[in-house]
């Protein structure tokens, strides 16, 4: 009996370890995207934010899995995205893009390094009472993603020099600190409940977007992260303009009058 509780306890443990792993996989890909920054590897630099991306919801997903959440593992999570979707990429609009604006620059990526923090602070203190349905805020693992794919768009295909790129990513990095810190609702997939039938369709939508990552990657994850920030903006408008709606024939009609 001792053996087996041993055996039992042992494998506790591992399971445990597992999602801290991946958590450490996302923190090291961040600090070699500081590192290739430093040696002018912007490419590179902007490949190892989406790869800890990856180790990001990899952890998240293996805690869930194995019924190892933990306080421990939400503050380290915290701690490796601050550095590899607040620090990283900061330091690679910066050095890429930024450099030549002088405390402009600098302001802007303050700003967005500053707006990750507050963001991480915020979901780590609203993490049980959120809606599991909704992001409050854009996730800051998302807004790196969108610096990250744009950096690799512009190199392999946009390429608008350098008058013009610096201007787009202080409007873009501005555009994200606010979105974070907003309180605008992003859909997390993990709480989307699939209705009878639905299965087959995400798995065709999934089947497509797959092609297209493969066909032109560059295009494909700036699209879809994009998007995903554009979204919650969406539907903020589409939600308030069906309010107008149905709030306008209501008004119209003076006090007293008759519906008939």
């Amino acid at each position: 009996m001792r053996m087996r509780a041993s055996l039992r306890e042992r494998r506790r443990q591992v399971i445990y370890v597992v999602p801290n792993l991946f958590t450490t996989g996302n923190l090291f890909c961040g600090l070699y995207a500081i590192i290739a920054v430093f040696g002018a590897n912007y490419v590179k630099a902007a490949v190892a934010i989406l790869v800890a991306l990856i180790f990001d919801m990899l952890d998240g997903s293996s805690a869930r899995w194995t019924k190892t959440t933990s306080q421990f593992g939400i503050e380290y999570d915290s701690l490796a995205d601050l550095v590899s979707f607040g620090v990283a990429p900061g330091v690679l609009i910066y050095s890429w893009a930024l450099s030549g604006y002088g405390f402009l620059g600098q302001a802007v990526v303050f700003a967005f390094v500053g707006c990750g923090a507050l963001r991480l602070a915020r979901y780590n203190v609203l993490t049980t009472a959120s809606d599991n349905r909704y992001f409050l805020g854009l996730p800051i693992p998302a807004a790196a993603a969108v610096l990250a794919s744009l950096m690799l768009l512009d190199h392999h295909i946009l390429r608008l020099g350098q008058e013009v790129m610096p201007v787009a990513i202080l409007g873009v990095a501005f555009a994200l600190a606010f979105l974070m810190v907003s309180t605008i609702k992003y859909t997390k997939f993990k709480g989307v409940k699939l209705l009878a039938g639905e299965g087959f369709m995400y798995l065709v939508w999934a089947v497509l977007v797959i092609m297209l990552v493969a066909a032109a990657p560059q295009i494909a994850l700036f699209a879809l992260f994009a998007g995903y920030a554009l979204s919650g903006v969406v539907m903020l408008l589409v939600g308030l303009l069906r309010r107008a709606v149905r709030s306008g024939p209501a008004a119209e009609r003076a006090p007293g009058e008759s519906k008939d």
